[in-house]
């Protein structure tokens, strides 16, 4: 998958979503994935949102990836970005039992209420896995929940960066795989994925998980 920015032509956009609890590392894993970067940042205030134009094979993509905020407070504002996502990255910390339960708990629950699209891709992702020795959830967990679920899953690191570009790479090969997906990607959500675009600021260019 060849990465560049900037303004180009492209044949799809996917409207690509990340959940999870506060901390977890979404927006270090989007930082990594954008910009071949890693930050320790601080939380998202609300919703922060990037674009990354990817070749695949020979089809030029467009993502537009929005970075949710993990806080409760903010969870009433996130409703609408589920609106035409064609795939949602559900993260967790493999350090920390709690954003593992709050998976079944909060997050799917939000995907059934919330998702437009019955075809939409997910994608389970288990981040930090360079803490190995402060590891509480284990590798097969994940596996499991990802299958109860129909899930897409990979385990990475936004700090060193392994399985980050695999991440989003095979989510976006699934979604080139679904069909009802690609005729969203070709039409629709080109003319209506910014409609819901949160404002730019300060807080949401420099922001985390």
């Amino acid at each position: 998958m060849d990465l560049s920015s900037g303004t180009q032509e492209f044949d799809y956009l996917f409207k690509l979503l990340m959940i999870g609890d506060s901390g977890v590392g979404k927006s270090s894993l989007l930082l990594s994935f954008t910009t071949d970067a890693f930050e320790d940042l601080s939380p998202t205030i609300g919703v922060d949102f990037k674009v990354k134009y990817v070749t695949m094979g020979s089809k030029k993509l467009k993502l537009a990836i929005w970075d949710t905020a993990g806080q409760e407070r903010f969870r009433t504002l996130t409703s609408s970005y589920y609106r035409g996502a064609q795939g949602i990255i559900m993260v967790y910390d493999v350090t920390r039992r709690d954003t593992f339960t709050n998976l079944s708990d909060i997050w799917s629950k939000e995907i059934d209420l919330y998702s437009t699209n019955q075809d939409c891709i997910k994608m389970l992702v288990g981040n930090k896995v360079d803490k190995e020795g402060d590891r509480v959830v284990t590798k097969k967990e994940g596996i499991d929940f990802a299958r109860q679920y129909g899930c897409l899953f990979t385990e990475c690191s936004a700090k060193t960066r392994v399985n980050v570009q695999q991440c989003f790479e095979e989510l976006v090969l699934k979604i080139l795989d679904t069909p009802s997906l690609i005729a969203d990607g070709s039409k629709g959500v080109r003319n209506n994925i910014f409609k819901d675009r949160p404002p730019q600021s300060d807080a949401s260019t420099s922001s985390c998980c």
